[in-house]
C-alpha cells in the first residue's frame, strides 16, 4: 500500500522528546508508528482498486449466472419436449392395451355366448329327450290303464248281464 495518511513524523517525534522520550527512541516509535499506518489502512486507490475488482468479480457472477439460466432453461425446455413425447408415447401405448383387451374381452364374449348356447341347445335335447320318453312312459301307462279298464268294463257288463238273466229267471 502506498502512503495512505500525511503523518507529521517531526512534530511527532517532537513531542515523544518532550514528554521524555530520547530522540532515538521518538525516531524509532515514529518510524514504527508510520509502517504501522502505512501497512494497515487503505488508500482511495486500494478502494478504486478494490471497487474494480469487485464490479468485475460481479460482471462474471452475473454472467456465469446468465449462463446457467440460459443453460437450465434449455435443460427445463428439453425435459418438457421428453416429457411430452414419453407422456405421448404412453398414450399410444395405453391405447394399444386398451384395444387389445377390448378385442380380446370381445372374443372372450363371443367364446362364453357360444358355451352358452351349445350348452343350451344341449339341455333342449335332452330336455325333449327326456319329455319324449315321458310321453312314451304316460302312453304307455294310459293304454295299460285303458286295457284294464276295458277289461273290468267288459267283467261288469258280464256280470250285470248274468245277474239281469238271473233275476229274469227268478221272477
Amino acid at each position: 500500500m502506498s502512503e495512505a495518511i500525511a503523518f507529521d513524523t517531526h512534530r511527532f517525534v517532537k513531542h515523544l522528546t518532550a514528554s521524555g522520550f530520547t530522540e532515538q527512541q521518538a525516531e524509532a516509535l515514529a518510524s514504527e508508528q508510520v509502517n504501522l499506518l502505512n501497512s494497515n489502512l487503505a488508500t482511495k486507490a486500494d478502494i478504486e482498486s478494490l471497487r474494480q475488482e469487485t464490479k468485475a468479480e460481479i460482471q462474471s457472477v452475473k454472467a456465469e449466472i446468465d449462463s446457467l439460466r440460459q443453460e437450465t432453461k434449455a435443460s427445463i425446455d428439453s425435459l418438457r419436449q421428453e416429457t411430452k413425447a414419453g407422456i405421448q408415447a404412453l398414450r399410444q401405448e395405453t391405447k394399444a392395451e386398451i384395444q387389445a383387451l377390448r378385442q380380446e374381452t370381445k372374443a372372450e364374449i363371443e367364446a362364453l355366448r357360444q358355451e352358452t348356447r351349445a350348452s343350451i341347445d344341449s339341455l333342449r335335447q335332452e330336455t325333449k329327450a327326456s319329455i319324449d320318453s315321458l310321453r312314451q312312459e304316460i302312453k304307455a301307462d294310459i293304454e295299460s290303464v285303458k286295457a284294464d279298464l276295458l277289461k273290468w268294463m267288459f267283467g261288469a257288463l258280464i256280470a250285470q248281464g248274468g245277474l239281469i238273466v238271473a233275476l229274469v229267471k227268478l221272477l
